[in-house]
């Protein structure tokens, strides 16, 4: 019985074949022929292999004009700002279109672009697109839509004010609109899309900080504040690979614990080849229940300082052993309660792959005045190395 029904499905299989083959075929001799009628003006009637690549095509859309027709969610409305960078090949922007949901086949869009003509009219720039358009209305897009837009770098570390202030005096988007869509956390944006959101443990902070990707930034002058915010989102998510997501589980940590942490290895790392260590540090620190002491903690707690307008600004002793606050990690054990900026790709890796090493401590070596840290393994090490090194 088993085998009746593996020859009857073989079957159905080379029928189905067989007609494709028929329709594809047949309609690239229908159309060279009524293209040999004068339908078209041309100056030879030859069969040439072009005549016929484009008349299969067509007849290949249009057994595939469900897929070219019907929207890949005629009901979502969403705007998605899509990017095309300079040197993506067509292939590249099927797929990405395919993986935000804007397309149902990577395969038939390729297809549809090279049957118009439009596979060679397509450049970098950024575009308003949205699940409930048809293929060739993206299509169109892509060709004529091209926003005139304003290119802004996101750096690595900063503060979601910081980045405010960045996209603000770009003319892409108000400082105070921005940070209201940030603040609104999940409920502000199309959290369905963002399935890492919910990642977060109760009682954590609802806002996006740490989840707006530092990357350079092509958004259109006078942006939609939620567009934005979406665009630094889709990037996150696009960046932290499934790989990265696993190792996150394999350590026991949650998504939202490593980028809590990535975060302060963001704010304290200035050598990218410390990073690992720094990162290992800290692990240390959290196996043996020890409190972190870092400095980004409380600075981040103290916010803006009013006489400098900067966010960072060294610490003095009153305010590291006085300021009330969750994310005062002098004071209070374990991780603070979310991230304390917006961590590079970098800073997650070195937390996902630190450096084996025993050390406790660091300090900033000023002697050197580079950016780098003297370790130690114990405490009276690292009071030498102040000494030595931090004055």
């Amino acid at each position: 019985m088993n085998r009746a029904i593996r020859i009857a499905l073989r079957l159905v299989t080379l029928v189905l074949t067989l007609s494709t083959v028929i329709v594809v075929v047949g309609g690239g001799l229908w159309y060279v022929w009524q293209d040999a009628r004068g339908r078209t003006p041309q100056v030879s009637y030859t069969l040439t292999a072009k005549k016929l690549q484009r008349a299969a095509l067509g007849a290949y859309l249009k057994y595939r004009d469900k897929d070219v027709s019907i929207p890949a969610n005629p009901a979502d409305g969403h705007e998605v700002s899509f990017t095309i960078e300079p040197g993506d090949t067509v292939a590249q922007v099927a797929d990405e279109l395919e993986r935000l949901g804007l397309i149902t086949d990577a395969g038939v869009f390729r297809r549809l672009l090279q049957y118009h003509g439009a596979d060679s009219n397509i450049e970098a720039g950024v575009f308003v697109l949205r699940p409930n358009m048809a293929m060739r209305e993206i299509m169109e897009e892509l060709q004529h839509g091209r926003l005139a837009t304003t290119t802004v770098t996101v750096l690595e570390g900063w503060r979601a004010e910081e980045t405010a202030a960045a996209l603000e005096q770009a003319g892409i988007v108000s400082a105070e609109a921005f940070m209201q869509v940030v603040r609104g956390g999940a409920q502000a944006v199309d959290a369905e899309r963002y399935a890492f959101l919910r990642d977060r443990p109760e009682g954590s902070p609802t806002d996006l900080e740490g989840y707006l990707f530092p990357d350079t930034y092509q958004f259109p002058q006078e942006s939609d504040a939620v567009r934005v915010v979406e665009t630094m989102l889709q990037n996150w998510d696009q960046r932290v690979s499934e790989d990265l997501r696993e190792k996150a589980q394999a350590r026991g940590m949650t998504l939202y614990e490593v980028l809590t942490l990535a975060s302060i290895v963001e704010r304290e790392a200035v050598v990218d080849e410390e990073r690992p260590r720094i990162a290992g540090v800290y692990l240390n620190r959290l196996e043996a229940d020890m409190r972190l002491e870092a400095d980004p903690t409380v600075q981040y707690a103290l916010g803006l300082d009013a006489e400098t307008g900067r966010w960072w600004t060294p610490l003095t002793i009153d305010q590291v052993q006085n300021t009330d606050s969750p994310y005062n990690t002098y004071r209070v054990g374990g991780l603070p309660p979310g991230p304390i900026c917006n961590p590079g790709l970098a800073s997650i890796q070195a937390v996902l792959n630190p450096e084996p090493t025993d050390y406790l401590y660091f300090v900033a070596n000023k002697v050197a005045g580079d950016g780098s840290h003297v370790f130690a393994l114990t405490f009276d090490e690292h009071v030498a190395n102040i000494q030595q090194y931090g004055q």
